[in-house]
């Protein structure tokens, strides 16, 4: 990382805490406590203590709806708004990688390319300079190394439970080259042997099935509260609603239904493997 990035990370990292600082005061002389303030929103006191500790951003719908209780008059929502971006992370998917680092459970369908969390270093460049506009190389490569980072979740002594269904187009792909391909398929190939990681392809050919709106992502917290999270061209949704939750678990159970088992899923990439 050039010591330019470095700065830009460091002044953004104090520009939370200030934020974050602005919110404890105005919170405090509304007379509200972080639990009573996180349970009128439903966001929980523990979020409500991050953000005021700069350790996890403001959203802008939150700090509207703080600024028009606490009688603020605006000034949350000018803050953010005026805080420098976050360098390699679009604030919009902030929120998503705070609660994935934290999840005790990861259910992954993926139809365009091989998850974040499975991606090995130069697949993670190809993607990266397959984006238009065009990052330049010292981007991609700080992209890269964050990616790579997360990987460290599937690592950790007791790692979240994880789920993955991969449609076959995405494994067909040949993103950056051959070499990088192949390399690709054995990391999946080792991955497929890991305890508490379920890893099973979508075939080809099928006549229907259930994840035709795209790819998405099920996490369940410490606490138990399941997520559904969703990107688009240029934002994300992470929805927290159980009766939609609970939607797009319909949706991941008919998935693993209708995608190989994970044994034939091994005999999948095996055959890949082969025909390189």
């Amino acid at each position: 990382m050039s010591t330019t990035t470095r700065a830009r990370a460091r002044r953004n990292a104090s520009a939370m805490r200030m934020v974050g600082a602005l919110l404890a005061l105005y919170r405090q002389a509304a007379g509200y406590t972080q639990k009573s303030l996180g349970d009128r929103f439903v966001v929980g006191e523990q979020q409500i203590a991050s953000i005021e500790q700069g350790r996890r951003p403001l959203k802008p719908d939150l700090a509207e709806q703080l600024d028009q209780l606490l009688g603020t008059k605006g000034a949350l929502a000018a803050a953010l708004e005026h805080m420098p971006e976050v360098d390699l992370v679009p604030l919009w998917a902030e929120e998503y990688l705070d609660r994935e680092r934290e999840a005790i459970a990861i259910s992954w369908y993926e139809s365009l390319l091989v998850p974040g969390l499975l991606q090995t270093e130069g697949y993670a460049r190809a993607v990266f300079r397959s984006r238009v506009p065009v990052y330049d190389e010292d981007e991609i490569e700080q992209f890269v190394a964050a990616r790579i980072q997360r990987r460290e979740i599937l690592h950790r002594k007791v790692p979240p439970t994880t789920s993955f269904v991969i449609w076959e187009a995405a494994l067909r792909d040949r993103l950056g080259g051959s070499e990088v391909y192949v390399e690709q398929l054995r990391h999946l190939r080792e991955y497929a042997e890991m305890p508490g990681l379920a890893l099973q392809v979508l075939p080809l050919g099928r006549t229907t099935h259930a994840g035709l709106e795209g790819p998405f992502i099920l996490l369940e917290t410490p606490e138990h509260q399941r997520l559904a999270y969703s990107e688009t061209q240029r934002g994300s949704t992470l929805i927290a609603d159980p009766n939609e939750v609970g939607i797009v678990t319909q949706k991941y159970a008919m998935l693993r239904t209708q995608a190989l088992n994970i044994e034939d899923t091994k005999d999948l990439l095996d055959r890949l493997l082969g025909e390189r």
